[in-house]
């Protein structure tokens, strides 16, 4: 769970000097209102939006769980209290659960295409998220069933292409193996080559990077005859989409990383109903 703070500088963001219109034209009324999801999909936000409605006096009642599939016209989450309350915090809510929710279904459409083709093979995010809402962000591709991967530069070493422009590819593995006796060294490759050099000098993950289905193919059969490919973990990167992710599912690699998780999801569309009395 994040921290209210955090969630607060949504609101602050939107209402910085406060809700002009209910301001103006809503006086000092209790009434009812609803969530309801406008889609099928996997709700996720709930726990978000109930602690920014309560911190505002607002009674919420959820009506469903992060995590669980709801079908169009349920009702997520029931509320009762002040007007102006409930509308204050109405968009952010809105927003947090829509963004959320299209994450995690996202996410648990792309495992159930990857699993069954591949049970063993991961579903996994990437840090291409919205800027200022990465924590739930990954919150919801592990909501949707994912791997978050790194939240961070400073949660894991990944030596990427812009770290090998400046620095040879065995040493910035010997350089990283060194700096740390705990963080696992992840390289990205983008060559047959290139990835036996990383395995053979101590890489523990090689992120396949940009690679077509059949490099890769070619690259972990290299891995295997070269008795490498068991004591690494493979990775599998690089423009991968909901449209192409079949062709990569059943290579055998370990982990499925996509940037599409998050950079351009859909969002889910949920709505906000008020009952008057």
């Amino acid at each position: 769970m994040v921290s209210l703070d955090y969630l607060l500088h949504f609101i602050r963001e939107d209402t910085p000097l406060g809700d002009a219109t209910a301001d103006a034209v809503i006086p000092a009324l209790a009434c009812r209102a609803g969530i309801r999801a406008e889609e099928d999909g996997i709700c996720a936000g709930i726990d978000e939006a109930a602690t920014l409605f309560s911190h505002f006096g607002v009674t919420v009642e959820s009506r469903t769980n992060d995590g669980c599939r709801v079908n169009r016209g349920d009702t997520l989450v029931t509320l009762s209290g002040q007007a102006k309350d409930i509308l204050l915090v109405e968009r952010t809510a809105l927003n947090i659960i829509g963004r959320m929710s299209g994450v995690a279904t996202q996410t648990k459409k792309m495992i159930d295409i990857v699993t069954g083709i591949s049970p063993g093979c991961r579903v996994a995010g990437t840090r291409k998220t919205s800027p200022g809402f990465r924590a739930l962000d990954k919150k919801a591709i592990i909501i949707g069933g994912g791997d978050p991967h790194r939240y961070s530069l400073s949660d894991g070493i990944l030596i990427k292409d812009n770290h090998l422009a400046l620095v040879p590819l065995a040493e910035a593995i010997v350089r990283a193996k060194k700096a740390s006796a705990y963080k696992k060294v992840e390289v990205e490759v983008e060559t047959l080559a290139d990835a036996l050099v990383a395995a053979k000098t101590g890489a523990d993950i090689l992120m396949l990077d940009n690679m077509s289905p059949e490099q890769i193919g070619e690259t972990i059969a290299a891995l295997k005859r070269e008795g490498l490919r068991d004591r690494i973990v493979i990775e599998l990167s690089g423009g991968i989409t909901e449209k192409t992710i079949r062709h990569y599912a059943g290579l055998g690699a370990d982990v499925i990383s996509l940037g599409a998780l998050t950079h351009s999801v859909r969002n889910f569309s949920v709505n906000l109903e008020i009952i008057p009395g």
